[in-house]
């Protein structure tokens, strides 16, 4: 038979298909249909019948489960590169499509743009050109596929809010989760939930930040306290050697089946460590060029310290007017600092956005009221006549300017701070917000040190709230080290 073409097909004549030989719905019912109707579609074995091997069952037994038993809403599959993502996606989605017993089936495939979108619609169309019987059942046009006997239809949405508004999906399957935004993702979840059954899943190799929807999606997954979330990740143990071979094939179920080991080798001796652990062995390492490694912060963290008032304490302030973040973050002046959350303003996004000052100049007058303030640190820019009326209110000693910009005060602080995290001697108390602006931060090296800057490729990622760390730390450990002289008195 010819290949499907894009645009109408001749009216079809062909009867309905007739799946009632198929087992009742669940995981057997998929994996019958994916047996008797369908082919691989390119690559190792194409043009083969498709036989789900036992890890992509274990899958498909938790998003599909027998008739019995309550189906989840939504689901992640974290999977490194080279394991057969998208002919799997495609497998669920012609499913859906064809053989759930789900009237008028809507299958939505969403990816950050249309040609990531087009990697699984294109597969699922090869597997419908390589059954006949489909085939037949079938208009296929640019963006979409339609079955007229039951009003299904299987489509393609670039990853933009507008787009997903006003579908009701039996399956969404989003391609690719970590370069999609949150607001993405909220409006893929509220899209579906239309239904009696339905379901949401997100099929991604890990991102490159915590700074993420699928970062946290990732940890709602791994505390498994949720029947309607399903959750599977497959990655190498933390820590692992690159050439631990065994861990490799921890991480990659289909290594040494359609994934070739020698093609590994080769990648993991060419490629970047980072690059490799994150793609082949699906980990969470952070970008290539972050300040720390992935996962340091987390362990140095202490969120049942609470910073009891009149503690003595070092401010450290980054402001801004209106595209970056505003910080403001206190570190204990002890031989362990710990750091601790006292504002922070995030831009959401907005180009009109302005940083609410009011509420800034407020948190800056709670924390001298609550706690010892020895010194509040503060970058200047933008913020001079606020910081004009602090040294007014609080004292010209204990109100200073620290110009973040300035590399041979910022270096040293950089230093100073990396240090500590790296022999284990400051905590903090766990904010969301300063985690994801470190994870965020690269080191530059310059003739002064290191100092903290952004992705510039990556620009709306925010380090505002680490930069202000960097600086209530460096303070902190000055006033612990530098002990105030005793002033001459005579009479």
């Amino acid at each position: 038979m010819a290949p499907s073409r894009p645009g109408p097909k001749a009216p079809i004549t062909a009867p309905p298909l007739d799946f009632s030989h198929l087992p009742p719905r669940g995981w057997e019912r998929v994996e019958a249909f994916a047996t008797r109707y369908l082919k691989v579609p390119k690559g190792t074995g194409a043009g083969d019948p498709f036989l789900l091997r036992p890890w992509q069952l274990d899958i498909i037994k938790g998003l599909f489960p027998q008739c019995t038993e309550t189906r989840p809403r939504q689901g992640l599959l974290s999977l490194p590169r080279g394991n057969g993502k998208t002919a799997l996606a495609a497998v669920l989605a012609l499913y859906a499509l064809f053989a759930d017993d789900t009237a008028s089936a809507q299958v939505l495939i969403v990816a950050s743009d249309e040609r990531q979108a087009r990697h699984v619609f294109t597969a699922a169309r090869r597997m419908i050109e390589l059954a006949p019987s489909l085939d037949e059942q079938v208009h296929v046009y640019t963006d979409r596929i339609v079955v007229p006997h039951t009003g299904s239809e299987l489509r393609t949405l670039p990853a933009d809010v507008g787009a997903l508004q006003g579908w009701d999906p039996s399956l969404m399957i989003v391609d690719e989760l970590h370069v999609v935004t949150e607001d993405v993702w909220e409006a893929v979840s509220s899209a579906s939930g239309k239904r009696e059954t339905s379901l949401t899943l997100a099929i991604s190799t890990p991102s490159d930040s915590v700074e993420s929807v699928m970062f946290k999606l990732v940890e709602y997954g791994r505390a498994d306290d949720d029947a309607s979330f399903y959750f599977k990740e497959y990655a190498a143990p933390a820590g692992c050697a690159l050439d631990d071979e065994t861990a490799w094939y921890t991480a990659n179920p289909a290594l040494d089946d359609f994934l070739h080991i020698d093609a590994m080798r080769a990648q993991s001796r060419t490629i970047r460590e980072p690059a490799f652990r994150r793609y082949r062995l699906g980990q969470w390492v952070g970008s290539e060029d972050t300040w720390l490694k992935f996962g340091v912060w987390d362990g140095l963290a202490n969120p049942d310290r609470v910073v009891a008032p009149g503690s003595r304490v070092a401010l450290g302030f980054d402001g801004s007017v209106s595209g970056d973040s505003t910080a403001l973050y206190g570190a204990t002046i002890e031989a362990r600092p710990h750091i601790f959350l006292v504002g922070v303003w995030n831009n959401p996004g907005s180009d009109d956005w302005k940083v609410p000052r009011a509420e800034v100049r407020a948190a800056v007058d709670r924390a001298f009221s609550t706690y010892d303030v020895v010194e509040l640190a503060a970058d200047p820019w933008g913020w001079q006549s606020e910081l004009q009326s602090w040294a007014e209110t609080y004292g010209e000693r204990r109100v200073v300017e620290f110009n973040t910009g300035y590399r041979k005060r910022m270096a040293p602080a950089t230093d100073l701070m990396y240090q500590a995290i790296q022999d284990g001697r400051v905590s903090h108390d766990a904010d969301p917000t300063l985690r994801a602006h470190i994870s965020n931060a690269q080191a530059v090296t310059t003739a002064q040190g290191d100092v903290l800057q952004k992705d510039e490729r990556k620009r709306k990622r925010r380090i505002d709230a680490a930069i202000a760390a960097v600086v209530a730390h460096a303070r902190a450990h000055h006033y612990l080290t530098h002990k105030p002289k005793k002033r001459a008195v005579s009479w």
